[in-house]
């Protein structure tokens, strides 16, 4: 997989990016998956400097609680902006203190909101600054240390999601396990337009969630180089949960 990441480094660091769009999963096909499966949904770099320098903060390892679980509501407010930059507009009449106008608005029912527990409600408060009428799901997953499968423990979300627009976070995308299960839980709430948003992804973990529902894109700050053995992405920043919590 040398040459997907040396694609990856190379993009993520190009200082002539702002945006990009990098249709990684057309590479990943051919190291990963095999030419059978085709897909053209693109996998969403979010190069942004803001996003890229707090990212490497929050990397270092000597990073205190306080500002690790900081640097991510930061980091959950720019990618919000990314993810809904393409959010339908309707007009509508107003009054401005001089005049009336037709103004744009966000058209269609509230933005729901959807954070894989425990580790995914670092982007919420960050996410809600930005768009605090959004509805909000609470998905509980936990990961089986051998198996590495996702394991539903708690999940609560509006009862019908399928005139929504529901953003699912969480901080990294892995084995693609968590994720998988938890588009999964909302598709069974009706939802149709679901976007991931993520902070650190591996190679295994895109493969694997654009193999599962290639009808859901992804936003990330970093595609890293790997996972190791227990399932953790390299070089990666650790367990973005314990390191939000200060429970390791």
């Amino acid at each position: 997989m040398g040459e997907i990441n040396q694609l990856v480094a190379s993009s993520r660091f190009d200082s002539s990016m702002r945006m990009g769009h990098i249709n990684l999963i057309l590479d990943f096909q051919e190291y990963v998956l095999g030419a059978d499966l085709m897909t053209t949904k693109i996998v969403n770099l979010v190069s942004h400097p803001l996003v890229q320098h707090k990212l490497s903060l929050m990397r270092e390892k000597g990073r205190s609680t306080k500002s690790f679980r900081e640097l991510l509501n930061e980091i959950g407010m720019l990618l919000c902006y990314e993810v809904t930059r393409d959010l339908p507009l309707e007009m509508v009449d107003i009054d401005t203190p001089l005049a009336p106008m037709k103004a744009p608005q966000i058209a269609g029912k509230k933005l729901t909101l959807a954070p894989i527990l425990r580790a995914g409600v670092g982007f919420l408060d960050g996410m809600l600054a930005l768009v605090p009428s959004a509805r909000v799901a609470h998905i509980g997953l936990y990961r089986d240390p051998v198996t590495f499968q996702a394991i539903e423990y708690f999940f609560k979300a509006p009862h019908d999601l399928s005139d929504r627009t529901v953003v699912l976070v969480d901080p990294m995308l892995a084995t693609g396990n968590s994720a998988c299960a938890a588009v999964a839980l909302l598709k069974s709430r009706g939802a149709r337009d679901i976007r991931f948003v993520c902070l650190l992804a591996a190679p295994e973990g895109i493969a694997q969630f654009q193999k599962e529902h290639p009808d859901v894109p992804v936003w990330t700050a970093a595609v890293d180089e790997k996972l190791n053995d227990h399932g953790y992405i390299l070089p990666g920043l650790g367990d973005a949960g314990d390191r939000m919590f200060g429970t390791k």
